[in-house]
């Protein structure tokens, strides 16, 4: 994340292993590149959903030598041993890791909150940390950024039943598939309401992912739940048949699926997910009556001019339409500040290295033993 950092020539390394944290492609994004005889430990769900992500941009699944970790469960990487945490993350399935190699404890911190709806892991992680950590590698995100407005997942569900309460047009919510937090809340505030939460195609995929670890999460087989099939994506379920399975027919199934003009008829009664790259759909809505558009990602999307190609140009010529209410329902995947600090005074390392942060030279003044490393620098403990 630091503007001067240089680029990793991934196809170079010859680690012993490649651990994956989370399916966020800041994560993963060059694993491809990888020597295709390096083990890389991720969770199963973990490689479930970056595969999707790549089917459905037309891309292979990953092809890499994948091993799956569990939670809480060590396992042994030459002369390492591992042992994974869950985290609370805006991303399911995302992990710390406490690396131990002779009398040497090095721990990851991962990304991680705790303010979102698994926020008891995090609680239970800094009532009992590893112990004795000779170096901690802490993200930094949320270091310079402040999420008053929408401290937890409670308050962005909350402004969401806002809207929907005086809905007269369509609504829609732009979120993150694989956000899983946001996409219960975005279900509990219609469950409250009485709408239909409608979901793509990719999504309705991604809550079927989940039934792995765990039923709780809204699917397209819940009466309040309803697919629209895209036909590009239809076309990347049909053109991977082995891929996908009964899934095809599921998502055809009327009881499962909803059509446009069933929308059109009762616009008032759904609320739509879309994703930034789709937000040109919402166009055929708008009339007399404005639409909702729910923003529910980092606003930074839209402030940086190099994300137009994602549809954040489309987006702000939207929003400033007089027949559209955008509202902005957001709370950040990451720890906030006083969570970071949480978080070190109860592993108390011994060394306190910044990563995944703009701010790395800020943390000496908020936490203690900070050693701030450049690209590349070597460190020997």
């Amino acid at each position: 994340m630091n503007a001067n950092s240089k680029p990793v020539a991934v196809e170079q390394l010859k680690p012993d292993a490649v651990i994956i944290s989370h399916p966020h492609q800041d994560h993963y994004g060059l694993i491809e590149r990888l020597d295709q005889s390096i083990p890389v430990y991720l969770s199963e769900l973990g490689s479930r959903l970056i595969d999707a992500s790549r089917i459905f941009s037309r891309q292979p699944p990953l092809d890499n030598d994948l091993l799956f970790f569990y939670p809480w469960k060590t396992f042994e990487v030459g002369s390492f041993k591992v042992t994974p945490y869950l985290m609370d993350h805006s991303s399911p399935d995302a992990f710390a890791f406490l690396a131990e190699a002779g009398q040497t404890r090095v721990l990851y911190s991962g990304d991680f909150r705790a303010h979102g709806k698994k926020g008891v892991l995090f609680e239970r992680y800094i009532q009992k940390p590893p112990p004795n950590i000779d170096l901690l590698l802490m993200e930094g995100t949320m270091l310079d950024r402040r999420s008053s407005d929408f401290p937890d997942e409670r308050a962005v569900e909350e402004e969401i039943v806002r809207v929907l309460l005086d809905q007269h047009n369509t609504s829609f919510i732009i979120c993150s598939s694989q956000n899983i937090d946001r996409l219960v809340s975005a279900f509990r505030a219609c469950k409250r309401t009485g709408k239909t939460l409608i979901i793509d195609v990719y999504t309705a995929w991604i809550l079927e992912q989940m039934k792995l670890v765990t039923e709780r999460v809204p699917n397209m087989f819940w009466d309040e739940v309803k697919v629209y099939v895209p036909n590009s994506q239809y076309q990347v379920v049909k053109e991977n048949p082995d891929y996908f399975g009964d899934f095809r027919r599921a998502i055809f199934n009327p009881d499962n699926r909803i059509e446009v003009q069933q929308i059109e008829s009762s616009p008032a009664d759904f609320l739509q997910v879309i994703r930034l790259p789709g937000v040109n759909a919402v166009e055929r809505y708008i009339s007399d009556e404005p639409i909702n558009i729910i923003y529910s990602q980092w606003l930074g999307y839209m402030e940086r001019g190099d994300e137009g190609r994602y549809g954040a140009k489309e987006l702000s010529w939207l929003r400033e339409g007089p027949r559209v209410n955008f509202v902005y329902a957001h709370t950040s995947g990451h720890a906030a500040l006083e969570d970071l600090k949480r978080y070190a005074e109860a592993v108390n390392p011994k060394m306190l290295v910044p990563i995944h942060t703009e701010c790395r030279n800020e943390f000496r003044n908020h936490f203690d033993n900070v050693l701030v490393l450049e690209d590349e620098q070597e460190l020997v403990l």
